[in-house]
């Protein structure tokens, strides 16, 4: 570093009583720390695209896009709820007006109630299956009801049309 200012020391002064004299010292030769070097263009700088940038730039549209979504979102769920009020108040409006309480015609008490007989034929039952059929028996038992149902266990059960017989006679429709 201090050989470099001893140098400059020396241009200086010998520039300064050069330039008094009006001549250059070395017989007309320029000394090589004189010569300036050539002047270079100042650079321009080139326009970068980032990617971080347009990430932004995509980013920022991708949420300007939800928020408006979710706004309109917002809006649609606002304006249904009001409907929704609207139409419940309408309810109640009419359901209060149907309620309000009407005068009934008295009924005749003079005139009792009697029950009319049907003219249609009453159903005919059907014999009840007692028997279980062989695909729903339990395998392990293999033993079907109708091995069990014997003549004296029959005589025990009634048919059910002796039942309904019975009945219309205790109740004396036949």
């Amino acid at each position: 570093m201090e050989p470099l200012k001893e140098a400059r020391n020396r241009v200086e002064g010998s520039s300064s009583s050069d330039n008094s004299n009006g001549r250059t010292s070395g017989g007309g030769r320029r000394s090589p720390t004189n010569i300036k070097p050539p002047v270079k263009k100042n650079t321009i700088p080139i326009d970068l695209k980032l990617h971080n940038d347009i990430r932004a730039v995509e980013r920022a549209r991708f949420a300007h896009q939800v928020a408006e979504k979710r706004r309109l979102i917002k809006q649609y769920k606002m304006e249904r709820e009001r409907q929704q009020k609207l139409e419940e108040q309408e309810e109640i409006k009419r359901l209060r007006k149907e309620l309000i309480p009407k005068a009934q015609l008295m009924p005749y008490f003079d005139r009792p109630f009697v029950p009319r007989r049907s003219e249609k034929q009453p159903t005919v039952p059907r014999e009840p299956k007692f028997c279980i059929p062989r695909h729903k028996t339990i395998r392990c038992c293999r033993m079907s009801c109708n091995d069990m149902s014997g003549p004296s266990q029959l005589q025990h059960l009634p048919s059910s049309i002796e039942k309904t017989e019975a009945l219309y006679k205790n109740r004396g429709l036949q």
